[in-house]
């Protein structure tokens, strides 16, 4: 029985199981139509044989009957014509023989035959059977093999991708890790420089501190050497005191100038001054600047404080003194 083999790429269907009724009722129909063909064959033949009758010869009883007598003598005639001989007795009849009956089939040897056939027919079907069961096995057994491959495949696909996720995780963990050290180290470099400028802060307040003392001390062994020439009181000293020298103030003037350098935009309204208080020694070198009043431009202030301070030591009066503290106003349009 020839079976069918089922595509690799469809699920496999168990066929269904073939139905005995119809070959029973085959065989049935085929045992009725040989008996009812052997009895017509019977009944056709069977007729009553016409009746014969028949001489039988037996051969040697003819053989052992008595010899003719013999002849007699007979007187010598004239010679004529030889006699005729006897004719031959006829044949036998033929006996009619009747055809011989058909001998009716062996039942027994045709039903063996046909158990023979159903015995080889059921062995057929039983290793039809077989296959069919062996094909289902094989393929539950392959289809199992590659669920299994497919589950194995999804699992470990599954696997991958967690570890992917892990080592993202990490990955951002790790970054957010060295984003907020970053963070914490601006932090740390902010707070130093902080501490840092406010650390220089207090240092310059120290020393402009020291420095204001020192000019104080100075100033005040200044007065304490004026009044001791004079020999006087305050009112003597300070009107003895040396007055404006509008030369001695235009040196220092030009000097500034000199020594200043602005690059910004003069091109504004009015002339704005920057007015200065200076703190110098004996010898000319600058102690101490300050800005007394803004010209309303910062980036003029800061210029004309830097040359203030480049252009130390300032010029002398023609006596060679100088005047310790000094208050100057620079206007931006007399740079140029």
């Amino acid at each position: 029985m020839a079976t069918t083999e089922p595509a690799h790429d469809t699920p496999y269907r168990v066929p269904p199981e073939p139905r005995r009724w119809p070959s029973i009722a085959l065989a049935a129909a085929v045992h009725l139509g040989l008996l009812a063909f052997l009895f017509i064959g019977v009944n056709w033949q069977n007729n009553q044989p016409v009746a014969v009758e028949a001489e039988v010869w037996d051969m040697k009883t003819q053989a052992a009957a008595p010899p003719p007598p013999p002849p007699q003598e007979i007187e010598a005639e004239p010679e004529t014509a030889p006699p005729t001989p006897a004719p031959a007795p006829p044949p036998p009849p033929p006996v009619a023989v009747a055809p011989p009956t058909p001998a009716p089939p062996d039942i027994a040897l045709e039903r063996e035959r046909k158990q023979a056939e159903r015995k080889k027919l059921l062995a057929e079907e039983e290793r039809a059977e077989e296959k069919r069961e062996t094909e289902r096995a094989a393929q539950e057994q392959k289809a199992q093999k590659k669920a299994q491959l497919a589950a194995e495949k999804k699992a470990q696909e599954l696997a991958d991708k967690k570890l992917a996720d892990k080592k993202l995780a990490e990955q951002k963990l790790e970054a957010k890790r060295q984003e907020d050290k970053k963070l914490d180290d601006k932090k740390l470099e902010e707070k130093k420089l902080a501490d840092k400028q406010k650390g220089d802060k207090l240092a310059k307040a120290k020393a402009e501190a020291a420095e204001q003392a020192k000019l104080d001390k100075l100033r005040d062994a200044d007065m304490k050497r004026m009044l001791a020439g004079v020999g006087g009181t305050g009112e003597a000293a300070q009107s003895t005191a040396p007055k404006s020298d509008p030369g001695y103030i235009a040196a220092i003037s030009a000097k500034v100038k000199s020594a200043t350098s602005y690059t910004g935009n003069t091109d504004v309204a009015g002339n704005p001054a920057a007015e200065f208080r200076i703190e110098q020694l004996p010898s000319g070198e600058i102690m101490n600047v300050k800005l007394v009043k803004s010209s309303g431009v910062s980036g003029f202030d800061d210029a004309v404080e830097k040359g203030i301070i480049k252009a130390s030591p300032l010029p002398k009066k023609k006596d060679g003194t100088v005047v310790r503290t000094l208050t100057i106003a620079f206007k931006m349009k007399d740079l140029n």
